[in-house]
């Protein structure tokens, strides 16, 4: 059966917890009123999961003790917030959180987070997901954003950067200068917002413009 730690600072909290995961068929293995308790009581009940009531003003000193110590390490841990400060979900997984819930959590997904933590996986809310995994910088213009198509035979330059050739073999096939395959190649990085040959053949191989 798979056993659960406790934490809260309110009796309430703690004793509606018991009572949910009672009825969910969890095994309570122990229930604290603080995290300063966390780490020796550890070490005697050896729970599975660690659910951690993180609502009102001890936010900080739960991410401390989160980061300091062994916990997150030993056992899968599952904050209840009711609310946070900007960032503090993202700091939360860092720290080795593995799952951020609201207080008010179901208890069907308050069982399936806990499975969830307890195998390997990051639970968040989905508002929150922006703030843990900001979306990065696109490495080049969107497809429909280029300035302007490549032309045939900037099409064909590509595919031989991606064969490894270099100006004077591009040139040799293409039975043109190396000084028009210089242009060619500077031409498609300038569509496609690449700074290297290299960049631009992985932009090519996921737009579909390179034939692997």
């Amino acid at each position: 059966m798979t056993r659960i730690l406790i934490v809260s600072a309110s009796s309430l909290v703690r004793a509606g917890l018991q009572n949910v995961l009672g009825t969910l068929r969890f095994d309570i293995s122990a229930s604290l009123a603080s995290v300063d308790e966390l780490s020796d009581q550890l070490l005697e009940s050896e729970p599975d999961a660690v659910i951690i009531d993180a609502s009102g003003e001890a936010q900080e000193k739960i991410l401390d003790e989160l980061a300091s110590s062994e916990i997150a390490r030993e056992s899968a841990v599952i904050l209840l917030v009711d609310d946070s400060p900007p960032g503090w979900a993202a700091e939360a997984i860092r720290s080795g959180a593995r799952a951020i819930l609201p207080a008010d959590v179901s208890p069907d997904q308050l069982r399936i987070a806990i499975e969830g933590a307890i195998s390997g996986f990051v639970i968040i809310p989905s508002a929150e997901v922006a703030a843990v995994m900001p979306a990065a910088a696109p490495a080049s213009l969107p497809l429909a954003d280029l300035p302007e198509p490549l032309t045939k035979r900037e099409r064909e330059v590509l595919q031989m950067l991606a064969s490894g050739l270099g100006n004077k073999e591009i040139a040799t096939k293409l039975s043109i200068s190396e000084h028009t395959a210089k242009f060619h190649v500077a031409s498609i990085l300038g569509k496609l917002g690449a700074s290297t040959r290299t960049e631009a053949v992985s932009i090519g191989i996921r737009r579909g413009l390179v034939l692997l």
